[in-house]
This record gives C-alpha cells, structure tokens and sequence, in this order.
C-alpha cells in the first residue's frame, strides 16, 4: 500500500460467486476496507445477473455506473438499456436488478444511508461466506459465518443464512438449532423463507423444521 491510497483494477479485486454463480460479486468495500460507503462492483458474461433483484428497505440510496460492457436494468416496472457510462440512481424501496447483455459487463454500485453514520451491509459476510463455501474453502466461510453471528446475536439472517451453511455444508444440528434462533427473532419472515429454501430439503422431515415451515402453510 501506497501511503494515503490504493490502486486497484476491477479485474484484480476478489471474484466472489453468489446463490450458486448466480452474479459474481467483486468486493471494493472490503479490499480497501471503506468505512464511509458501502461501494462493490459486479462483473457478467451476457444473459447473466450483474445487479441482483433486490429492494432497499432500510433507507439506502444506490448508485449503479457501468463501467464497460452493457446491461439492461429493471427498475420497478421500467427497464433501461444501460451502455458504458451511464448511471442509474435508485431511490429506497424501488425494486432493482440488471442482466447482462454483453460479455465483460462490469458494473460498479455504490450506496449509503442518508443522515446515518455507515455501516456495512448485514449481508456482506454472509455473501462472502456463502461465495467461500460454493468455492470449497469451508473453514474460512464458517470462520466468517460465525464471527457474523457472534457480533450480531439478534439479527435474524445471520442465524438464518448460517443454518443454510451449515445444513448444505456441514452440521445438520448446528444447522437446526441457528434455523429456530432465527425463527424466534422473526417468525413469518423465516417461515416463508425456509417454507421453499433447498438448503432445507435434508431436514424438511425433523419436527423442529416442520414446527417452523407450518407457520407459512397455515399462512397461505
């Protein structure tokens, strides 16, 4: 490192597969380790995701600029034809994602909360655990999942996406057990999650999971 700055090249940062090579996420944020701003960037072949389909809820604006390439967002009922150079500004609570419709498309996304001081986004760690994970290195994605829900006890995705680690990965109980943590902090939520989830699928038959998974089917 450069004293007071750092160069990096997006082709250079950490390729990181998410929800199973759904998008490969290159993580700017944490290479540099901002504090400020959260800020990543994506990169797709064509007809692959380069922004995931998400909503806002917690108040945060985004800004997505394509770098190279081209892509085609869907902003909630709207889409745009996105050429290199353009940038797309999206407020809280719009639904919004991106494929890719040309190879190399690099897409680089920035966002805050206004108003508050910042924070790193509560699915970072466990987007780069579950990317760990789909790359093999088990140790270090447990090691992330673990020290996420140890600094967060009371957040109910951390238990949940750790019980999908460990139940597509690793321990069946340590799996059950972080499934009914979450279940208790957020009850509907992690129903109709788990209602659906694959990760599930080895333990759809254990009362404990059954006990959770009714909740949705007697909501439905």
């Amino acid at each position: 490192m450069s004293e007071g700055y750092e160069v990096a090249h997006v082709d250079e940062l950490e390729e990181l597969p998410v929800n199973d090579g759904e998008f490969v996420w290159r993580p700017i944020r944490r290479r540099f380790g901002i504090t400020a701003f959260g800020s990543n960037a994506y990169t797709a072949v064509a007809g692959q995701r380069v922004v995931e389909e998400h909503t806002e809820e917690d108040g945060h604006e985004e800004l997505y600029v394509v770098l190279r390439g081209r892509a085609t967002f869907t902003l909630g009922d709207d889409e745009v034809d996105a050429t290199p150079g353009t940038l797309v500004f999206v407020q809280p609570g719009t639904k919004r994602g991106a494929i890719a419709t040309e190879d190399g498309t690099a897409v680089l996304a920035v966002g805050a909360k206004p108003g508050a001081a910042f924070e790193p986004s509560p699915w970072e760690e466990i987007f780069a655990a579950l990317s760990y994970a789909q790359k093999g290195e088990l140790d270090t994605a447990r090691e992330l999942i673990d020290r996420a829900v140890a600094q967060h006890p009371d957040r109910w995705q951390y238990h949940y996406n750790a019980a999908c680690f460990e139940l597509r990965y690793g321990d069946k109980e340590r799996g059950v057990v972080h499934l009914q943590r979450a279940a208790e902090l957020e009850p509907e939520r992690v129903a109709e999650a788990a209602a659906t989830d694959a990760d599930l699928d080895r333990v759809r038959d254990d009362p404990r999971v059954s006990a959770i998974t009714g909740q949705a089917n007697a909501a439905g």
